[in-house]
Protein backbone atom coordinates (compact mmCIF):
# COMPACT_ATOMS: atom_id res chain seq x y z
CA UNK A 1 0.00 0.00 0.00
CA UNK A 2 1.33 3.44 -0.91
CA UNK A 3 1.20 5.82 2.05
CA UNK A 4 3.10 8.65 0.37
CA UNK A 5 1.47 11.96 1.19
CA UNK A 6 -0.03 14.04 -1.62
CA UNK A 7 0.28 17.24 0.42
CA UNK A 8 3.71 18.84 0.61
CA UNK A 9 4.74 21.43 3.18
CA UNK A 10 5.82 24.94 2.30
CA UNK A 11 9.01 24.81 4.34
CA UNK A 12 9.29 28.57 4.48
CA UNK A 13 5.79 28.96 5.88
CA UNK A 14 4.54 28.71 9.43
CA UNK A 15 2.88 25.55 10.75
CA UNK A 16 2.35 26.97 14.23
CA UNK A 17 2.66 30.60 15.25
CA UNK A 18 2.18 31.46 18.91
CA UNK A 19 2.47 35.08 19.99
CA UNK A 20 2.66 36.33 23.57
CA UNK A 21 0.75 33.43 25.09
CA UNK A 22 -0.28 33.83 28.72
CA UNK A 23 -2.14 31.27 30.81
CA UNK A 24 -2.81 31.12 34.53
CA UNK A 25 -4.83 28.30 36.08
CA UNK A 26 -7.21 28.95 38.94
CA UNK A 27 -5.48 29.08 42.34
CA UNK A 28 -2.04 28.58 40.75
CA UNK A 29 0.73 30.59 42.45
CA UNK A 30 2.31 31.55 39.12
CA UNK A 31 1.25 31.64 35.47
CA UNK A 32 1.75 28.44 33.46
CA UNK A 33 2.73 30.57 30.47
CA UNK A 34 4.15 34.06 30.73
CA UNK A 35 4.36 35.98 27.44
CA UNK A 36 5.61 32.98 25.45
CA UNK A 37 6.09 33.21 21.69
CA UNK A 38 7.37 30.57 19.28
CA UNK A 39 7.08 29.57 15.65
CA UNK A 40 7.33 26.13 14.09
CA UNK A 41 7.79 25.96 10.33
CA UNK A 42 6.01 23.49 8.08
CA UNK A 43 7.92 20.23 7.78
CA UNK A 44 9.97 20.76 10.95
CA UNK A 45 10.65 18.21 13.66
CA UNK A 46 10.55 20.59 16.62
CA UNK A 47 11.45 19.54 20.15
CA UNK A 48 9.82 21.32 23.09
CA UNK A 49 11.91 20.76 26.21
CA UNK A 50 11.58 21.88 29.79
CA UNK A 51 11.59 20.66 33.40
CA UNK A 52 8.42 19.55 35.19
CA UNK A 53 6.00 22.43 35.53
CA UNK A 54 7.75 24.56 32.92
CA UNK A 55 4.64 24.93 30.77
CA UNK A 56 5.18 22.32 28.03
CA UNK A 57 1.82 20.61 28.40
CA UNK A 58 0.02 23.95 28.49
CA UNK A 59 1.74 25.03 25.26
CA UNK A 60 0.76 21.89 23.36
CA UNK A 61 -2.75 21.98 24.82
CA UNK A 62 -3.19 25.49 23.43
CA UNK A 63 -1.69 24.53 20.06
CA UNK A 64 -4.09 21.58 19.90
CA UNK A 65 -7.06 23.77 20.79
CA UNK A 66 -7.77 21.89 24.01
CA UNK A 67 -7.52 24.98 26.21
CA UNK A 68 -7.64 28.66 25.26
CA UNK A 69 -4.92 31.12 26.26
CA UNK A 70 -5.86 33.95 28.59
CA UNK A 71 -3.99 36.29 26.30
CA UNK A 72 -2.11 36.02 23.02
CA UNK A 73 -2.76 34.49 19.61
CA UNK A 74 -2.26 31.04 18.14
CA UNK A 75 -2.38 30.11 14.46
CA UNK A 76 -2.11 26.63 12.96
CA UNK A 77 -1.27 26.57 9.25
CA UNK A 78 -2.34 30.20 9.19
CA UNK A 79 -5.76 29.46 10.71
CA UNK A 80 -7.30 30.40 14.06
CA UNK A 81 -9.48 28.29 16.31
CA UNK A 82 -12.01 31.10 16.52
CA UNK A 83 -12.73 30.92 12.77
CA UNK A 84 -11.48 27.55 11.49
CA UNK A 85 -11.53 25.08 14.39
CA UNK A 86 -12.99 22.21 12.36
CA UNK A 87 -10.38 22.55 9.62
CA UNK A 88 -7.56 22.64 12.17
CA UNK A 89 -8.95 19.52 13.84
CA UNK A 90 -8.98 17.83 10.42
CA UNK A 91 -5.30 18.44 9.70
CA UNK A 92 -3.80 18.26 13.21
CA UNK A 93 -3.56 15.45 15.77
CA UNK A 94 -2.34 15.31 19.35
CA UNK A 95 -1.12 12.17 21.10
CA UNK A 96 -1.18 12.72 24.88
CA UNK A 97 1.21 11.10 27.32
CA UNK A 98 -1.67 9.19 28.89
CA UNK A 99 -2.54 6.06 26.94
CA UNK A 100 -6.12 6.51 25.76
CA UNK A 101 -6.94 2.99 24.57
CA UNK A 102 -9.76 0.66 25.60
CA UNK A 103 -8.22 -2.40 27.21
CA UNK A 104 -11.21 -4.66 26.59
CA UNK A 105 -11.19 -3.95 22.84
CA UNK A 106 -8.76 -5.47 20.38
CA UNK A 107 -6.18 -3.36 18.56
CA UNK A 108 -8.26 -3.27 15.39
CA UNK A 109 -11.44 -2.45 17.32
CA UNK A 110 -9.69 0.50 18.98
CA UNK A 111 -8.49 1.79 15.62
CA UNK A 112 -11.90 1.43 13.97
CA UNK A 113 -13.56 3.17 16.91
CA UNK A 114 -11.19 6.14 16.89
CA UNK A 115 -11.17 6.28 13.10
CA UNK A 116 -14.94 6.70 13.07
CA UNK A 117 -14.66 9.44 15.68
CA UNK A 118 -12.33 11.20 13.21
CA UNK A 119 -15.05 10.88 10.57
CA UNK A 120 -13.30 8.22 8.51
CA UNK A 121 -15.55 5.67 6.84
CA UNK A 122 -15.62 2.85 4.30
CA UNK A 123 -12.60 1.93 2.22
CA UNK A 124 -10.55 4.80 3.59
CA UNK A 125 -11.11 3.60 7.16
CA UNK A 126 -10.00 0.09 6.20
CA UNK A 127 -6.85 1.47 4.57
CA UNK A 128 -5.98 3.80 7.46
CA UNK A 129 -6.51 1.04 10.05
CA UNK A 130 -4.22 -1.26 8.10
CA UNK A 131 -1.63 1.48 7.83
CA UNK A 132 -1.82 2.14 11.57
CA UNK A 133 -1.33 -1.55 12.37
CA UNK A 134 1.68 -1.69 10.06
CA UNK A 135 3.08 1.52 11.53
CA UNK A 136 2.86 0.08 15.04
CA UNK A 137 4.11 -3.35 13.92
CA UNK A 138 0.99 -4.89 15.40
CA UNK A 139 -0.55 -6.59 12.38
CA UNK A 140 -0.02 -9.97 14.03
CA UNK A 141 -1.79 -8.74 17.17
CA UNK A 142 -4.69 -6.96 15.43
CA UNK A 143 -7.33 -9.17 17.05
CA UNK A 144 -5.72 -9.38 20.49
CA UNK A 145 -7.17 -7.48 23.44
CA UNK A 146 -5.14 -4.41 24.34
CA UNK A 147 -5.20 -5.59 27.96
CA UNK A 148 -2.70 -8.29 26.93
CA UNK A 149 -0.24 -5.80 25.40
CA UNK A 150 3.06 -4.67 26.88
CA UNK A 151 3.57 -0.97 27.61
CA UNK A 152 5.63 -0.65 24.44
CA UNK A 153 2.86 -2.18 22.32
CA UNK A 154 0.28 0.13 23.89
CA UNK A 155 2.48 3.17 23.26
CA UNK A 156 2.90 2.19 19.60
CA UNK A 157 -0.84 1.68 19.17
CA UNK A 158 -1.61 4.93 21.00
CA UNK A 159 0.64 6.75 18.56
CA UNK A 160 -0.87 4.94 15.59
CA UNK A 161 -4.33 6.21 16.62
CA UNK A 162 -3.02 9.75 16.18
CA UNK A 163 -2.04 8.96 12.59
CA UNK A 164 -5.43 7.66 11.46
CA UNK A 165 -6.43 11.03 10.04
CA UNK A 166 -3.12 11.43 8.15
CA UNK A 167 -2.36 14.71 9.96
CA UNK A 168 -0.22 17.49 8.57
CA UNK A 169 0.66 18.50 12.14
CA UNK A 170 1.38 15.85 14.78
CA UNK A 171 1.78 16.91 18.41
CA UNK A 172 3.38 14.32 20.68
CA UNK A 173 3.62 14.54 24.46
CA UNK A 174 6.26 12.14 25.81
CA UNK A 175 5.41 9.30 23.38
CA UNK A 176 8.32 7.08 24.47
CA UNK A 177 8.06 7.31 28.25
CA UNK A 178 8.42 3.99 30.05
CA UNK A 179 8.94 1.74 27.04
CA UNK A 180 11.59 -0.76 25.98
CA UNK A 181 14.53 0.17 23.76
CA UNK A 182 13.17 -1.76 20.77
CA UNK A 183 9.80 0.04 20.81
CA UNK A 184 11.54 3.38 21.28
CA UNK A 185 13.83 2.69 18.32
CA UNK A 186 10.86 1.72 16.12
CA UNK A 187 8.92 4.84 17.07
CA UNK A 188 11.94 7.01 16.31
CA UNK A 189 12.39 5.41 12.89
CA UNK A 190 8.70 5.71 12.02
CA UNK A 191 8.43 9.32 13.15
CA UNK A 192 11.53 10.28 11.19
CA UNK A 193 10.01 8.66 8.10
CA UNK A 194 6.67 10.45 8.33
CA UNK A 195 8.44 13.74 9.02
CA UNK A 196 10.48 13.26 5.85
CA UNK A 197 7.22 12.77 3.95
CA UNK A 198 6.07 16.19 5.11
CA UNK A 199 4.36 15.91 8.49
CA UNK A 200 5.28 18.67 10.91
CA UNK A 201 6.04 17.22 14.35
CA UNK A 202 6.09 18.96 17.72
CA UNK A 203 7.66 16.66 20.28
CA UNK A 204 7.99 16.96 24.04
CA UNK A 205 10.41 14.71 25.88
CA UNK A 206 12.57 14.50 28.99
CA UNK A 207 15.10 12.32 27.13
CA UNK A 208 17.77 14.74 25.95
CA UNK A 209 19.49 12.14 23.73
CA UNK A 210 16.15 11.56 22.01
CA UNK A 211 15.69 15.25 21.30
CA UNK A 212 19.24 15.61 20.02
CA UNK A 213 18.76 12.64 17.70
CA UNK A 214 15.33 13.49 16.31
CA UNK A 215 14.79 17.24 16.34
CA UNK A 216 16.02 19.68 13.75
CA UNK A 217 15.28 22.56 16.11
CA UNK A 218 14.44 22.76 19.80
CA UNK A 219 12.91 25.26 22.17
CA UNK A 220 13.65 25.13 25.91
CA UNK A 221 11.03 26.63 28.18
CA UNK A 222 11.08 27.31 31.91
CA UNK A 223 8.75 29.22 34.20
CA UNK A 224 6.36 29.68 31.30
CA UNK A 225 8.88 31.41 29.07
CA UNK A 226 10.94 30.37 26.04
CA UNK A 227 14.51 30.74 27.29
CA UNK A 228 16.49 29.24 24.39
CA UNK A 229 15.78 28.14 20.84
CA UNK A 230 17.75 26.88 17.86
CA UNK A 231 19.29 23.81 16.27
CA UNK A 232 20.97 21.44 18.72
CA UNK A 233 24.34 21.78 16.97
CA UNK A 234 24.39 25.58 17.06
CA UNK A 235 23.10 25.81 20.63
CA UNK A 236 25.78 23.42 21.87
CA UNK A 237 28.46 25.37 20.04
CA UNK A 238 27.24 28.69 21.41
CA UNK A 239 27.17 27.46 25.00
CA UNK A 240 30.28 25.28 24.75
CA UNK A 241 28.45 22.13 25.87
CA UNK A 242 29.05 18.53 24.82
CA UNK A 243 25.41 17.45 24.73
CA UNK A 244 21.86 18.63 25.28
CA UNK A 245 21.66 17.34 28.83
CA UNK A 246 24.58 19.57 29.86
CA UNK A 247 22.98 22.51 28.06
CA UNK A 248 19.56 21.83 29.59
CA UNK A 249 20.90 21.68 33.15
CA UNK A 250 22.99 24.79 32.58
CA UNK A 251 19.89 26.73 31.50
CA UNK A 252 17.31 25.34 33.91
CA UNK A 253 19.46 24.42 36.91
CA UNK A 254 19.96 21.16 38.79
CA UNK A 255 17.32 21.70 41.44
CA UNK A 256 14.61 19.05 41.63
CA UNK A 257 11.26 19.86 40.04
CA UNK A 258 9.13 17.19 41.67
CA UNK A 259 5.43 17.47 40.93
Amino acid sequence: MNHEKQWRPDRGASAVSAERLCKRYKNAPAPALNDLSLEVRQGEFYGLLGPNGAGKTTVISIIAGLVPPDYGTIRVMGMTFQKERNEIKRIAAVVPQEIGLYDKLTAIENLVFFGKICGIRGKKLTERVQYALEFARLTGHARSQVATFSVGMKRRLNLAVGLLGDPRLLILDEPCVGIDAQSRNLIHEQLTAINRRGTTIIYTTHYMEEAQQLCGRIGIIDNGRLIQEGTPVILLQQRGKANLEELFLDLTGKGLRDS
